[in-house]
């Protein structure tokens, strides 16, 4: 019988899984570093700047959804901080066909579909009359769409509650449904955790910001 020595096969192996837990370390490093920026920037230039960053690592790392979902989150924070709104218009567009590129990594994540709505719902705020009756009803379905994949994403439903009770105020309802819905939202914030250390983390302030209107 053929002696078959399988040390070297071992070292390659070891060698082979040093160097992926190196590259996946690297990746982590260099995301966390850049989603930092994004959560704590004070100016569009920052922003920018790590937008890019993300761009950057997303085309290099074409299995990560992460990359561009923080690219497009980016895009949408720049345009909540621009005025005019043909600029908005510009950068919400911007996030939307960022946010499309990692849709087609990870149709399936609901982090996704939720930012998604976000856009829409940014587009309603900068004409509401024109506006409201196509984005308002887009968003809304968009946000249940994501609650539907995960009804324990706090983001989908913090946002579902903000449109609810923007709507109710426009016609003149109750707000109680939005206040139910924000009370999950709120609830989830404090339980829900990913497994993902690039999960997204935003959106407590938000919610904590309207549980005022809802006393």
């Amino acid at each position: 019988m053929k002696h078959v020595n399988i040390i070297p096969l071992l070292i390659a192996a070891f060698a082979f899984l040093a160097i992926h837990t190196f590259a996946n370390d690297r990746y982590t490093e260099a995301m966390q570093k850049n989603i930092e920026v994004v959560y704590t920037a004070k100016s569009v230039e920052e922003i920018q700047a790590a937008v890019n960053a993300f761009e950057r690592i997303g085309d290099a790392e074409k299995s990560k959804w992460e990359p561009f979902y923080y690219a497009s989150y980016g895009y949408l924070m720049i345009a909540l901080r621009v005025n005019e709104p043909a600029a908005k218009d510009k950068q919400l567009d911007l996030a939307l066909e960022t946010l499309k590129k990692a849709s087609a990594v990870n149709s399936a994540e609901s982090e996704i579909v939720a930012l998604e709505g976000f856009i829409h719902m940014i587009r309603v705020t900068i004409d509401p009359a024109s506006r409201g009756q196509q984005y308002s009803g887009l968003a809304m379905q968009t946000f249940g769409k994501a609650i539907g994949m995960n009804p324990e994403n706090p983001r989908a439903l913090a946002l579902m509650a903000q449109m609810q009770y923007g709507t109710a105020q426009f016609f003149g309802s109750p707000t109680t449904e939005a206040c139910g819905t924000l009370n999950k939202a709120l609830e989830k914030f404090e339980t829900y955790k990913s497994t993902n250390p690039l999960a997204p983390v935003w959106g407590k302030s938000m919610a904590e910001g309207m549980k005022a209107q809802c006393k």
